[in-house]
């Protein structure tokens, strides 16, 4: 079970009242834009929502003063796990987007990953042209160690062709986390 406030926010795992809210922006076309998969319907939010419910592996971010979940994190052990890295990634309600909470959140949960849960060193990819995700990472301490071109698709074109996009790849380590970003 994970809980973790902020001023703003709460961490924490999924609960059946994110049905809605999960459902409200993963409906959307524009959420997967540099995201793989396609809009959902309610029933497969809460398909997603009793999924996610089992684990700590993506987590809902929850507006304080309100108790509505705006967005949710990922943060997944990478194989070899004896290697003690994760994985960071996010994904907010579009209203909610330019408010700094992605960041608020992100920089919670690595400030508990290093301090609770003996994390080594955390990595998060993103698309170049996605520079509000590239920004957010370097705001949260994370520096940029590649470039990678065309390394990933999550489309195919009218004729079942890959379209290819380049990613970034931001880490940070224990030592490296800024105390009080």
């Amino acid at each position: 079970m994970t809980r973790i406030e902020t001023e703003r926010l709460v961490v924490r795992n999924f609960e059946d009242r994110d049905v809605g809210d999960l459902h409200e922006y993963l409906s959307l076309e524009e959420t997967y834009r540099f995201e793989p998969g396609s809009p959902i319907d309610l029933a497969e939010a809460g398909k997603l929502v009793d999924e996610r419910k089992k684990a700590d592996v993506f987590l809902a971010v929850e507006l304080r003063e309100t108790s509505r979940m705006i967005g949710h994190l990922y943060f997944a052990l990478m194989e070899p796990e004896e290697f003690r890295t994760w994985e960071l990634g996010y994904i907010f309600n579009p209203r909610f987007h330019n408010r700094g909470f992605g960041t608020e959140a992100s920089r919670a949960l690595l400030g508990h990953g290093f301090a609770a849960m003996d994390v080594h060193r955390v990595i998060a990819k993103c698309d170049p042209v996605n520079v509000a995700s590239w920004r957010l990472l370097e705001k949260v301490g994370m520096r940029r160690e590649g470039h990678f071109l065309k390394s990933a698709f999550f489309r195919r074109d009218g004729s079942g062709s890959p379209l290819w996009h380049d990613c970034y790849q931001y880490a940070v380590l224990r030592g490296e986390m800024p105390r009080n970003p």
